[in-house]
């Protein structure tokens, strides 16, 4: 009978090391399955990007933001946060807010162009919009191994990026498609942005450590003008509000 008992005990025993293995194995990948389905949305908003389909493609990198923010939550709740989780997150970011804001950048510029410009600088000038994303790669990998940003950042955010020209597309189009030197100034903002992405400008992080107003000032009246903005803007109000950020960091800017 207690040779019974205890066979049992170790047969328990080993299915309960055996279950413990099995739920350490999949809340390690619980992380990177969110992570990938930032790389999907990324994916599907360069695809209707590519159409034209503006709003949906707008959507999904929002949509790929939140799996952005809730990715890092979620490995440092469970506490499985690993270097391959980390290089899969800017793989994925490259893609969502690199090349997808970049696509709905180039549809745009093709229709600028077309209705403004010969047929042979037509079909080289939306190219430009590329430049988004080998910046926003150089933004990621430097953010990866930069040690000061760990609080804040150094230039501007990929995803602030993303959301800005995913506004401006949407809110402006039509007034840019029609007005003859629309392609000239959404290049301009082209090549601003991408320098704004790698330029050693300290900008700071919407990080709450505590409530108070002194120790979160900046924030706090970033917050608010913001809401102000939206307000009055509505959408194209959301690229105002990243270019009050823009400005509020650089006049208010701490040496990292």
């Amino acid at each position: 009978m207690d040779n019974s008992q205890s066979s049992k005990k170790t047969a328990d025993k080993s299915t309960n090391c055996q279950l413990s293995i099995v739920n350490c194995q999949l809340k390690k990948h619980i992380p990177n399955t969110i992570t990938c389905c930032n790389l999907l949305s990324g994916c599907v908003s360069a695809m209707f990007a590519f159409e034209g389909m503006y709003l949906p493609a707008f959507v999904c990198i929002i949509v790929g933001a939140v799996f952005d923010f809730f990715d890092g939550l979620t490995a440092r709740a469970l506490k499985v946060s690993s270097p391959i989780g980390k290089e899969l997150d800017s793989l994925a970011d490259v893609i969502t807010f690199g090349l997808a804001p970049a696509v709905m950048v180039f549809s745009w510029l093709r229709e600028c162009a077309d209705a403004n410009l010969c047929i042979s600088a037509a079909s080289i000038v939306p190219f430009s919009a590329f430049l988004l994303v080998a910046f926003s790669a150089l933004r990621l990998a430097k953010f990866n191994v930069d040690e000061r940003q760990t609080s804040s950042f150094i230039g501007l955010p990929t995803p602030a990026n993303a959301l800005f020209w995913g506004a401006l597309v949407l809110g402006s189009h039509d007034a840019i498609v029609a007005h003859p030197y629309g392609w000239a100034l959404v290049i301009a903002l082209v090549m601003l942005f991408s320098w704004l992405l790698v330029a050693e400008i300290p900008m700071f992080s919407l990080k709450f450590k505590s409530l108070a107003w002194k120790a979160n000032r900046t924030a706090y009246i970033f917050l608010i003008v913001s809401l102000v903005l939206l307000i009055l803007l509505g959408l194209n109000g959301l690229s105002a509000v990243i270019g009050w950020y823009i400005i509020l960091s650089i006049l208010t800017q701490k040496r990292a």
